[in-house]
């Protein structure tokens, strides 16, 4: 059985070039390898996808320039917010996903923060997906400017006599959505494309693969690889 599978050659999916909106993200195998993969959320299809050992720019880059090569032309691209990864796509509108932005702050604050100001921005945060951009800009702001005394307070550390900011984590929080903000709209700015403000449609795919490796566990590498391909092509 193993040796026929060793035979078996994957044919990739034939897909007509088009213009297409597509979905960036990587998802790993226990962080010792990912797949790095580009999906269309209208075709319900995923163009191409590369097998890396890290997540890097340079593995968006590269499978961006391989589904250009094939014809197609993006027209959007939705990702998850990765430093930098904005840039592999700054010809064309950026939509950030508002889920993973909304799992960015929750990790700094936790789902129960205990400040009040804590409070107030996950729940800010919450709000994302029935918020338009100039309201929740406005809300941001207003949020700032009442926590900005509090946002400023410092500690002393008698060891190293250092002073640091307290609640750095609170204003981690904070930067994270300033620094976001112009790519968590963008879907709402070109209604004509109709780009998702998730990656959801990717994120289910990734669920499904690895539902099907977590069922034929024990698999050596090559052959868990030529499986990601053949339920990917699909």
């Amino acid at each position: 059985m193993r040796d026929q599978l060793d035979r078996v050659s994957l044919v990739p999916p034939r897909l007509d070039p088009q213009p297409v909106v597509v979905i960036a993200d990587m998802t790993f195998d226990r962080r010792t390898w990912g797949v790095c993969v580009l999906r269309s959320p209208h075709l319900k299809k995923n163009l191409v996808w590369q097998v890396a050992p890290h997540e890097t720019v340079e593995v968006y880059a590269t499978c961006r320039e391989r589904l250009e090569s094939l014809g197609f032309k993006i027209l959007a691209a939705v990702i998850d917010g990765k430093p930098g990864l904005a840039e592999v796509f700054k010809d064309v509108p950026v939509q950030m996903c508002q889920f993973h932005q909304i799992a960015i702050v929750t990790r700094y604050l936790t789902r129960q923060p205990k400040l009040p100001a804590g409070l107030e921005l996950r729940q800010l945060a919450l709000s994302l997906p029935h918020r338009d951009e100039t309201t929740f800009i406005a809300q941001l702001q207003s949020w700032y400017q009442k926590w900005q005394p509090f946002l400023q307070e410092k500690s002393y550390n008698p060891l190293t006599r250092r002073r640091f900011y307290t609640h750095r984590r609170l204003r981690s929080a904070y930067r994270s959505l300033e620094r976001n903000v112009g790519y968590l709209f963008t879907y709402r700015r070109y209604p004509q494309l109709d780009i998702p403000n998730t990656t959801n449609s990717l994120d289910g795919v990734f669920s499904h693969v690895k539902n099907m490796l977590r069922i034929h566990r024990g698999l050596k590498v090559q052959r868990k690889k030529k499986l990601i391909d053949e339920l990917l092509a699909k």
